[in-house]
């Protein structure tokens, strides 16, 4: 089994889940006392926070980018990010490691691409939402176009994941809110829809919306990290 470098602290909330799952993983396939040979840099996400608010993108990138050089040093055979925002500077802090990186986006683009889909919603903050730098990507590797929601609801999306879903509060209200731009981006022509940010499954699920595959961006990462971690392929 290869080591995982886990950049975690992205939210605490997130991080834990990463832990979990990854873990329940493998003892799933060792059985008995097995869990993942895994390093974790936990780092303080306010710094994170307050660089994301202020456009701070290569404040953050630095940041970043000593804790995965710890990562490296460590013993870490690859790095997983567990922030599909943060990736936005992923090319910034993976800068001079010899160790890859598993991107957010690649697992997620190809269970989309094997169900045949080539358009989907896309929620996470507002810098996912509102740049190029994750939706570029699933359409250049994969040929998805990903629909966003509209300026007000991407305001909403991203004050519950920082205000609410970062802390574990899950409020029922916040939900509705969820499900109501989701049924808009279906009714714009999404065919599924992506949780693009690790806390969303928390709070929406396949379950809510059974006949609109979504695409949890958290669980298919800790799926692609186990099984890079056994030298399997991804898909």
């Amino acid at each position: 089994m290869k080591t995982m470098g886990l950049l975690g602290g992205m939210s605490q909330t997130a991080t834990a889940e990463y832990y979990r799952l990854i873990n329940e993983r493998v003892n799933q396939r060792l059985g008995g006392w097995n869990s993942a040979e895994m390093i974790i840099s936990s780092v303080n996400f306010a710094r994170i926070e307050h660089c994301v608010r202020n456009g701070l993108w290569h404040e953050g990138a630095a940041y970043l980018a000593a804790k995965a050089q710890g990562l490296e040093r460590a013993g870490a055979d690859f790095i997983l990010c567990a922030s599909n925002t943060m990736h936005r500077v992923s090319d910034e802090f993976m800068r001079g490691l010899r160790i890859p990186l598993l991107h957010i986006v690649d697992p997620t683009g190809q269970a989309i691409h094997a169900q045949g889909l080539t358009k989907v919603g896309l929620l996470g903050t507002r810098p996912v939402m509102a740049s190029s730098y994750l939706s570029a990507r699933y359409a250049e590797k994969f040929g998805i176009e990903t629909l966003v929601p509209d300026a007000d609801e991407q305001v909403a999306v991203d004050r519950i994941i920082f205000d609410e879903l970062v802390h574990r509060v899950l409020r029922p209200e916040s939900k509705r809110v969820y499900l109501e731009i989701i049924d808009r981006l279906r009714a714009r022509g999404a065919q599924g829809l992506i949780l693009g940010c690790t806390e969303i499954f928390l709070l929406v699920s396949q379950s809510d919306r059974p006949d609109f595959p979504m695409f949890d961006t958290t669980t298919l990462h800790v799926d692609a990290a186990v099984a890079m971690a056994f030298e399997e392929s991804a898909s």
